[in-house]
């Protein structure tokens, strides 16, 4: 424990939270400041940005911080259920669905992780919001880090969960891309479930894991194909070193991509970054969920 510890602050992660140094207040006292705030959800439409239609939801009061969250590949903004609640109260939350993913529009491919950015960008713009907070999962990583480095100006505080900066050589995403265009998403989604969630999580959070395997079969062929291409082509690990926002990375223990040395390892490219682990597979904000709301309003509250 403490060598592991004194290891990660060495390379730049802090690994523990000390209840009263990283946020406003306790987790304790965020039930009490939950009953104080009504969180409702104001907003649900499409708007128009970069040329095509992007859906998104907005909840919590007037006046909260922003927090953009931002869905994995295959996934929606309905991913983010578990938090909603919790995060609302503090935070006015932004959600979207990515291109090519649910009730956004799915432009014919390939889209580059520029253009996932720039959608964020866009949003931002439209709805006229300067700058907030930013937490993404897998694919919503990958657009934080870019935001974080092309758009610094708008982002405050990062969470980086079950993400990479770069997936490797093109061969595995293009023979997944290759099924996809050969049998459809279909031939893919128990694997992808198999991947994204434990035997005992998939148990607990039986709902969850149904609404994640029907979202995942609905996803336009080419919307999904067209993001893929975007994380196949792109190489963010050389501009880690220029984020300057306050940075928790989020990994996974059963997370077979990226593992939890992986994401330690290249998070600690990250002037200052956080690292947490949690006893999770690749969606550990459902898998996870209880240990997640906690860790992310605790850093996310931070002085």
């Amino acid at each position: 424990g403490r060598l592991a510890h004194a290891a990660a602050r060495q390379h730049g992660f802090v690994t523990v939270f000390p209840a009263r140094r990283y946020h406003r207040r306790t987790a304790a006292e965020l039930p009490r400041k939950a009953r104080e705030t009504k969180a409702s959800c104001t907003m649900d439409r499409t708007f128009r940005v970069n040329g095509i239609d992007l859906h998104a939801r907005i909840d919590g009061p007037d006046g909260a911080p922003w927090l953009v969250l931002s869905n994995s590949l295959g996934a929606t903004l309905e991913m983010w259920e578990p938090q909603v609640a919790a995060f609302s109260r503090e935070f006015r939350v932004l959600r979207y669905d990515t291109r090519g993913h649910g009730k956004s529009a799915a432009p014919s491919g390939p889209y580059t992780i520029d253009q996932l950015g720039c959608d964020v960008v866009g949003l931002l713009h439209t709805l006229g919001i300067a700058r907030g907070h930013f937490c993404g999962l897998s694919m919503g990583g990958a657009t934080g880090m870019w935001l974080a480095v092309q758009a610094s100006a708008r982002i405050d505080r990062l969470v980086l969960c079950n993400t990479t900066p770069w997936l490797g050589p093109p061969e595995v995403m293009d023979a997944r891309i290759a099924t996809i265009r050969r049998e459809g998403i279909a031939a893919l989604v128990e694997g992808i479930i198999q991947r994204w969630f434990t035997d005992d999580a998939s148990m607990r959070n039986a709902v969850a894991v149904e609404r994640t395997r029907q979202t995942l079969l609905k996803t336009p062929v080419g919307g999904y194909i067209g993001c893929c291409e975007a994380l196949r082509d792109m190489d963010q690990r050389a501009d880690l070193a220029r984020i300057t926002a306050p940075t928790l990375v989020i990994a996974g223990t059963y997370d077979p991509a990226p593992t939890p040395e992986a994401a330690r390892a290249w998070g600690s490219t990250i002037p200052g970054a956080r690292f947490l682990e949690l006893p999770a597979a690749h969606l550990s904000n459902i898998g996870a969920a209880g240990e997640f709301n906690q860790q992310v309003l605790t850093f996310l509250l931070g002085e």
